[in-house]
């Protein structure tokens, strides 16, 4: 079956080609099917022909570029007729496969899979796109009602007894040897889909594990939706007194956002990251820090109707319920043992003594922050509130670094072709922006470019980029595709995209951007390329393990700070001129200052994370008290919150993509540490290209055809060294670590 994405972090379930068996009676486990494969597959064709005749979002991608989907025509009313469509076609194409008189082979079995599902995939481009930028009341009712029925449907195809049946006489077969080592790749993780997803269980247990399924579907749509609505409805409007310390840009994009939310004259600090971050990390006014705070922490966190804690209670009770039906001892260790942690304790043995170590650097962060206070005689002790704002007035005290003057050189145009040219120089990409008009969007901000291969003038795929934050839109930033790179079925090319909340500016102006939204933008664009250099020839092969799919992206960061990018593309917003050499020395200075706050906080979450799918659900009754208590046994300092609290953890509980599994950053980050070094030892540095040539062929354009570790070995000659992690943040290295022998 081909890999079919809910583009959404409060999907309903996550289809995947490993995973994904259909067609079978939820009662008896048997193929619904009588017909002959050929019949059953025609009707299903021609059913869903006659459909896409009337409903666009069943529709063949037409146009160029391979065709790409027609946003314009997509409507909410035809959302649920045409799931209800797609999924039977899905349903009768997996009857056809188990409904073969023909002995399983690669071919008519896994090849068939892989084959199925193309209308659904396209359904799920539109589905996403509503889910995460362009959400309404109306999607979101439609989101609750089939969420449970996409489950149902999932279940349908991972308990589909014979589909299993047919899977595993390919495994164990004969023939397994005589495939290529991409094919025996396919092969081993449809087949551990199936067996990770309860398609050995028989009879009650079958039932109860797909009905636990349908219930979390509901449950992570609620958890989402009520983060979105506190999102939206949690605004601090501010007058023209009260503005002190914040920088004119800012003001600006403020009084924006505040006249479209029909308040004239006033400027609003939206419930979102990108928003309440420079709010706090620049107002002086110290009571509206604490709302703006307060608002944004307690998201999903404010009782009644659109509070989590509850949810995320029966989450962790039926998660925990499920793993002990298929024989684990908690979600954790059910969860990482396909990962490259393979089990919780590793994921924290790795965490554990970077978190020692981040929370000595945060006392001596907030030492640091309480003395300038004392010596302003602002008569404060620091709070979590203050630790942006002070550490801000650390920064320009030691390093005479201004956030605000470093963003002068960070305009988001400049820095999308600064990634660009690191795109060109490494993979070989060419990007030309797209006419307005000449392929359709979802919006009306979202711009589109070609990607082209620099040598051939081959067409690579298409990129969408969705900058702005608004109402609808979930806050932070993401990468998806709409289309993966395959050839098992003629070449496809790929749609990608990636979607930021900067705040959109006043009409003409530029946007500047922060340093760390500088980063993070290099980092999701780093998942875009992932897609773009695909060179895999199955759908299945696209996908990714959690704890090493991250490290690519995040990898990517460093060019940011490479000279060719710095030289050109880093210019001062008025007067053209290149960042000073002087200035950038003082951000490399800096590199690691407040490492402290920002390790601990993500760190603080992750640990969480583990701590919460590790602990018998009984023993954690209320999440508040539980985080509470938690954190507090794990020295967490008074200074500084969780990244993500639990009553907004998206990554956690809005989906099980990250669910015990936002170690995978750390995890990832020590691949990227090690990797780093490799370049910086090598005669051309970050642009070294037989350096560079490694790190397309085994890490980004084998996706998921070769198990991560290996990939990993074949571009460093050895494994990962875990002490580069430590040098890479300025901690001390503990004894015994960076043994690599």
């Amino acid at each position: 079956m081909r890999k079919i994405l809910m583009l959404t972090a409060s999907a309903a379930a996550i289809f995947v080609a490993a995973c994904a068996p259909q067609g079978t009676d939820s009662e008896t486990g048997a193929a619904t099917s009588e017909q002959a494969p050929a019949d059953t597959a025609a009707n299903a064709a021609a059913e869903t022909e006659t459909a896409a005749s009337d409903n666009p979002l069943l529709a063949e991608w037409t146009g160029p570029y391979g065709g790409v989907p027609d946003f314009q025509s997509a409507s909410l009313d035809d959302l649920v007729p045409a799931l209800e469509a797609g999924m039977a076609q899905n349903l009768a194409e997996i009857d056809a496969i188990t409904a073969n008189p023909e002995p399983a082979t690669f071919e008519n079995t896994i090849v068939a899979m892989e084959r199925s599902g193309e209308a659904l995939n396209r359904i799920f481009s539109y589905w996403g796109i509503w889910s995460s930028n362009m959400s309404s009341p109306e999607f979101r009712a439609i989101q609750a009602e089939m969420a449970p029925r996409l489950s149902a449907f999932s279940s349908q195809i991972t308990q589909n007894q014979d589909l299993f049946a047919r899977v595993r006489a390919v495994y164990e077969g004969e023939e397994m040897a005589t495939l290529r080592p991409d094919q025996q790749r396919v092969v081993q993780l449809t087949y551990d889909g199936f067996a990770r997803n309860g398609a050995t269980l028989e009879g009650e247990a079958a039932e109860r594990y797909a009905a636990i399924n349908q219930r979390l579907a509901e449950l992570h749509t609620a958890f989402s939706n009520n983060v979105l609505h506190d999102e939206e409805n949690y605004v601090t409007y501010l007058s023209a007194d009260q503005l002190s310390g914040l920088p004119q840009g800012f003001i600006d994009a403020a009084a924006a956002a505040a006249t479209t939310r029909g308040r004239e004259g006033e400027y609003a600090i939206t419930n979102t990251r990108s928003s309440m971050d420079p709010f706090l990390t620049f107002s002086d006014e110290r009571d509206l820090r604490e709302q703006v705070w307060r608002n944004y922490y307690n998201r999903g966190d404010n009782g009644g109707e659109y509070d989590n804690n509850a949810i995320i209670m029966e989450i962790l009770e039926l998660r925990d319920e499920r793993v002990e039906l298929l024989g684990y001892e908690n979600y954790a260790q059910w969860r990482l043992e396909d990962r490259m942690a393979g089990n919780p304790e590793n994921a924290m043995n790795l965490m554990v003594p970077v978190w020692e170590a981040a929370v000595g650097r945060i006392e001596e962060e907030v030492a640091d922050m309480q003395a300038l206070a004392d010596e302003r005689g602002d008569d404060i002790t620091i709070q979590p509130w203050d630790y942006r704002y002070y550490a801000e007035k650390v920064r320009q005290a030691r390093y005479e670094l201004d956030s605000d003057e470093v963003k002068q050189y960070l305009q988001l145009d400049n820095l999308r072709e600064g990634m660009f040219y690191v795109a060109g120089e490494l993979f070989g990409f060419e990007f030309r922006e797209l006419p307005e008009g000449e392929v359709s969007v979802w919006h009306p901000t979202v711009r589109v470019w070609e990607v082209t291969d620099r040598e051939s003038g081959e067409n690579i795929g298409l990129w969408y980029l969705d900058p702005y934050a608004r109402q609808g839109k979930r806050s932070g930033a993401w990468a998806n595709s709409f289309r993966s790179h395959t050839t098992f079925d003629g070449e496809e090319n790929v749609l990608a995209t990636n979607n930021s909340n900067f705040i959109e500016p006043a009409p003409g102006q530029p946007v500047l951007v922060s340093w760390d939204d500088a980063t993070t933008f290099f980092h999701e664009f780093g998942h875009a390329l992932h897609y773009l250099s695909s060179n895999v020839a199955y759908p299945t092969l696209n996908g990714g393990v959690r704890d090493y799919t991250e490290f690519q992206s995040q990898l990517l960061e460093r060019w940011l700070m490479t000279d060719p990018v710095i030289e050109n593309y880093l210019v001062h917003v008025e007067t053209g001129e290149p960042i000073p050499q002087e200035l950038i020395e003082r951000i490399r200075a800096a590199a690691n200052f407040n490492q402290g706050f920002s390790t601990g906080e993500y760190l603080a979450s992750a640990l969480m994370d583990m701590v919460y799918h590790t602990t018998p659900p009984e023993e954690i009754g209320d999440p508040d008290t539980f985080e509470r208590e938690t954190l507090a046994e794990l020295g967490m300092p008074d200074e500084i919150v969780m990244r993500h609290r639990s009553p907004h953890f998206g990554h956690v509980f809005s989906g099980e993509g990250y669910s015990a599994g936002y170690y995978g950053y750390m995890w990832a980050d020590v691949l990227t540490s090690d990797a780093a070094e490799a370049f910086e030892d090598a005669p051309g540095g970050y642009y070294d290209p037989e350096v560079a040539g490694r790190l397309v062929e085994f890490l980004f354009a084998p996706r998921n055809a070769i198990d991560p570790a290996d990939a990993y070995r074949q571009f460093r000659g050895r494994d990962a060294d875990p002490a580069a992690l430590m040098r890479d943040r300025g901690f001390p290295v503990p004894e015994g670590m960076g043994d690599t022998e």
